[in-house]
């Protein structure tokens, strides 16, 4: 029991660790003083000016743009190279294709962002292909990442998969595209949404290459923080971590609740 209760006081106070400056944030964002350290009473002025700054909320469409384009191209490409690896067993290159598709998870995100700019700049140079720094370089670099994470969660499931049912539809005279259109893609989807959410917020959450890569008019919302912190913390800054705190919250709880009725109403 003892050793219970200190596994239970650790687990308590990681979580009060990680937890803790979320609340700060949220907390100190009524506050009307400018100065993050000194409290003057409740005020809603942050989130009043935070509501007219165009420039935020510009970075903000911007960011869910190529996060939604960039985990939608991930998934897709992912789930094809998973397919690829798990189902052609007489492919001679998997072994490379494995390497090449997962790379980007031990990749130093410095060196892709600096690796994709050269290459994006070579391709100007070379063929004059107007591909300026901006939206779709920031989506590429993103898809690069993010289809690595998706690959592996794709892959995962699609090793435990039980192969009989796609047979079984074969052999009733199912081609095989409308077998994985109707029911591979289905026993999967939960994976798919997995890859997807996560490709989602790895895109949304990226600084490092977007800093390489973006150009006029793809600010995305990290960088933006990013640059404002750099001249001191702003309360606005606090307001909209509050805002993006509730709405993950609120997303996570009816997920949660969902699943919860749905798990009470099978049994």
């Amino acid at each position: 029991m003892k050793r219970f209760h200190k596994a239970l006081l650790l687990l308590i106070a990681g979580y009060v660790f990680l937890y803790l400056p979320l609340i700060i944030v949220v907390v100190y964002s009524f506050n009307k003083s400018p100065v993050m350290s000194v409290w003057q009473g409740f005020s809603w002025k942050w989130y009043h000016q935070l509501f007219e700054n165009d420039a935020l909320f510009s970075s903000v469409l911007a960011s869910l743009k190529i996060a939604s384009l960039s985990a939608t191209l991930a998934v897709i490409l992912g789930t094809l190279a998973a397919v690829i690896t798990v189902r052609f067993h007489s492919l001679k290159s998997k072994k490379l294709l494995q390497g090449m598709v997962a790379s980007p998870l031990v990749m130093p995100d410095v060196m892709t962002g600096l690796a994709l700019l050269l290459v994006f700049v070579s391709i100007q140079q070379t063929i004059g292909w107007p591909l300026e720094r901006g939206v779709w370089s920031v989506t590429i670099a993103h898809v690069t990442l993010g289809m690595a994470y998706a690959y592996l969660v794709v892959q995962a499931r699609l090793q435990d998969f039980d192969g009989s049912v796609e047979e079984a539809a074969l052999d009733l005279g199912a081609r095989p595209f409308k077998v994985f259109r109707t029911i591979t893609i289905p026993i999967i989807a939960p994976a798919l949404t997995s890859a997807w959410l996560l490709a989602f917020a790895l895109s949304l959450d990226d600084v490092v290459l977007a800093s390489f890569l973006s150009g006029p008019g793809a600010t995305t919302l990290p960088m933006l923080i990013f640059s404002s912190i750099r001249l001191g913390m702003s309360p606005e800054i606090n307001a909209l971590a509050a805002i993006i705190i509730t709405v993950v919250m609120v997303i996570v709880s009816t997920i949660a609740i969902i699943a919860f009725r749905k798990k009470k109403s099978a049994l």
